[in-house]
């Protein structure tokens, strides 16, 4: 299989996309880096928690004291305080809570307290939820009551009707119990219930104690607040359902968490405004931040983490567009594939932890139990990855909470990026200048190896004769030496050219003298004396031998008196079938025992020549002819032209051409002929034909036929411009 050649170019260009190499090197190294600052930005992370985790050490103030000891808190039962973003407007309608509807708990069948008739369903439900603003603790309730019943005008009791009961633990841990019955919608105070909610006595308004009832078509709706510094760590809320306005016996009881003593009563968990206040400071800090205690609910938060992107955030700065050639090709072709494939990083995406009160993670599972920790998570969304760190919170050897700081890596992730373009742009640079550069000094080197070899093959024609010399190069490189190397060599060639294109005249020059003393010789010898039948049988043999001697030197002779002759001839018109005509005539009388046929096309065709040696031609195509002819075989000789050639054509039947002597028939001293003959052949017959045609600016060739029984030769000459006129 032979394989397709390869310049030098495709080679210089396969060889140059090894500088792809350095944009894959170059992605490696920053993507090594990438992850040295990820590792960075995680210690540096776990060091901001340590750091704010060892100002929280070992003040128990700061947690809820009972709360926080709690060994499992439960939902529903115990209570968080939510961050309200705004102060509530206690008019009856729950609006400012809409946007926290997703946070309301419902309580109904199954936080009943108390049932008086237990075969019958208790109707009595509602939703609620605490929140914190300011000083105060906001609660709203959505009750639904399919008969709600209000306290009867100027009733001394409280309990004979639907009242909402709230007990709560002091800041001093004081248990204390309060009632919310009114005779009609509006503004309320609550009732202070010192013993039991049936006393007649001791029963006062707390003002401190704020809200609005409103009946709705379901039932009604109650917003309270109460000061903070009232609340302890424990909170429970119950409703008692009243149907009967007669009997105005208590239905049932429904409740977050039992009310009747403070040990069962549920947890209420308000975060932190001292933690908030130590929290604060950080608030410049790259991160969010999260104070929890030891059931993971937040004591405290500061920062977002849409904007917490890392020591390194930078908002993925692109490269600067500067004005020039180069960077406007780079950023319409080459930054939008890269764009494509770079990973930007997004600020607009989902974090389902943004106002979370519970974090509840493995990670922070085990720094509670007293070792820093650090977790990668991608956002729901998939659009960030956010690394979390969390570090135990100490007080009297006991863990009580944990600091956690979030990040996003945006910022490595945009410094990455900007490294990336940076790399890109100035590695396209460097490849596409080294390429061209390559490219140039390829085509250099290509040029003058062309010129070498265009020099060279011009050299020698295709007798192999050195027709000038090569110009040697002047440069000290290599293709410069070869350029000397060959010049030196064409000029030896050349030299011993002269030397081999002289020696046929000089040998037969100097023969000839030789031969003809022999002759003379022979001659002598026979007229002298009478010879014996032995000597004249030699005498006759040298006879012989000297006439083919004499025939090889005339050919000799005639191959170069022709070469030399044909430089200094002058051409005359020629018609070719006048030409063919009278040489056909002549070979049927030269050759009687072969046939010869002629066939011509009738229009004229003309060409510039010399008749002698265009005859010569035919001899010589005719003598080879007939020499591998089969007997009575006809020789055809065909002339056919048209637009500004004429073909001649010569086929005989007999033995076929070797594929491999095609060629090299035509080259001097090549004979094919097997048979014996009385005249000598030194193969420079069709050497003398080919010499003729190329004189004529004409090409011959010679091929077996399609038939495979014999050989045509085909001569092709260019006609002269007045054929081509007529």
């Amino acid at each position: 299989m032979r394989l397709p050649r390869v310049g030098l170019i495709p080679k210089i260009l396969l060889l140059s996309s090894s500088l792809l190499l350095l944009p894959w090197l170059g992605y490696q190294f920053i993507d090594e880096m990438e992850h040295y600052l990820q590792t960075g930005q995680e210690n540096t992370l776990i060091g901001t928690t340590q750091a704010l985790a060892t100002a929280l050490h070992e003040r128990p103030a700061l947690f809820n004291q009972h709360a926080s000891f709690l060994k499992q808190v439960k939902k529903g039962r115990d209570l968080y305080a939510y961050p309200l973003d705004d102060a509530i407007n206690l008019d009856g309608f729950l609006d400012d809570w809409q946007q926290y509807k997703h946070r309301f708990l419902h309580y109904g069948e199954n936080k009943v307290l108390y049932q008086r008739n237990p075969n019958q369903k208790v109707a009595l439900s509602f939703s609620n939820m605490v929140g914190k603003h300011g000083n105060y603790l906001y609660a709203m309730f959505s009750v639904t009551d399919p008969n709600p019943i209000k306290r009867a005008t100027n009733a001394l009791r409280i309990d004979q009707n639907d009242m909402l009961i709230m007990a709560l633990e002091t800041p001093e841990g004081e248990y204390k119990r309060y009632g919310v019955a009114v005779t009609r919608d509006g503004w309320f105070n609550a009732f202070t219930v010192p013993v039991s909610l049936s006393a007649v006595s001791g029963i006062e308004v707390e003002p401190s104690i704020q809200g609005h009832w409103r009946t709705t078509s379901k039932g009604y709706d109650i917003e309270l607040r109460l000061p903070l510094d009232m609340l302890g760590s424990k909170l429970s809320f119950a409703f008692q359902d009243v149907n009967n306005t007669g009997s105005r016996r208590v239905d049932a009881v429904v409740a977050t968490a039992p009310y009747r003593q403070s040990d069962k009563m549920g947890s209420v968990l308000v975060p932190s405004p001292e933690i908030e206040r130590i929290i604060k400071g950080m608030q410049h800090n790259p991160s969010r931040i999260w104070v929890v205690d030891r059931h993971q609910r937040v004591l405290a938060r500061s920062g977002d983490i849409h904007s917490s992107g890392g020591l390194w955030n930078q908002n993925d700065k692109t490269v600067e567009h500067q004005e020039g050639w180069w960077n406007t090709l780079y950023y319409a072709r080459i930054a939008p594939l890269l764009d494509a494939w770079l990973n930007r990083p997004s600020n607009d995406f989902v974090d389902t932890l943004n106002d979370s009160t519970q974090l509840n993670s493995d990670y922070i599972e085990k720094a509670l139990l007293g070792a820093s920790q650090t977790h990668w998570r991608f956002t729901s969304d998939q659009k960030a990855v956010i690394l979390s760190a969390a570090s135990p919170i100490f007080v009297d050897g006991k863990v009580m909470g944990a600091v956690v700081a979030e990040q996003t890596t945006n910022g490595i992730r945009s410094l990455r990026n900007t490294a990336m373009q940076t790399l890109f742009q100035t590695l396209s640079l460097i490849i596409a200048a080294v390429v061209v550069l390559l490219l140039a000094f390829t085509a250099g080197i290509s040029w003058r190896i062309r010129g070498l070899r265009n020099q060279t093959e011009s050299a020698i024609d295709d007798k192999g004769k050195v027709n000038h010399l090569i110009e040697p190069s002047t440069r000290r490189d290599e293709i410069g030496d070869l350029s000397r190397s060959f010049s030196l060599v064409l000029e030896r060639l050349a030299g011993y050219n002269q030397y081999l294109e002289k020696l046929s005249s000089r040998l037969s020059h100097e023969l000839r003298t030789p031969v003809a003393v022999v002759r003379s010789s022979l001659e002598n010898m026979s007229d002298d004396a009478p010879l014996s039948p032995h000597q004249q049988k030699a005498f006759a043999r040298a006879q012989e031998g000297i006439n083919r001697l004499n025939l090889i030197l005339n050919s000799m002779t005639e191959a170069s008196r022709i070469e030399q002759s044909l430089k200094s001839m002058e051409l005359e018109p020629i018609v070719l079938q006048e030409l063919l005509d009278g040489y056909h005539q002549s070979y049927a009388l030269i050759y009687p025992n072969h046939r010869f046929t002629l066939s011509m096309d009738e229009q004229p065709a003309t060409l510039e020549g010399v008749p002698e040696y265009l005859g010569q031609l035919l001899d010589k195509l005719v003598g080879n002819a007939v020499d591998f002819s089969e007997p009575n075989e006809p020789i055809k000789i065909t002339l056919s032209h048209q637009k500004q050639q004429a073909t001649i054509t010569l086929a005989n039947k007999g033995p076929l051409l070797p594929e491999e002597m095609k060629e090299q028939v035509f080259d001097s001293m090549v004979s094919l002929r097997t048979k014996k003959s009385d005249k000598p052949h030194l193969g420079l017959g069709l050497y003398i034909a080919k010499l003729i045609a190329h004189y004529h600016n004409g090409r011959i060739s010679i091929q077996n036929q399609a038939s495979q029984d014999g050989v045509i030769v085909t001569l092709v000459l260019p006609l002269t411009s007045s054929h081509q006129a007529d």
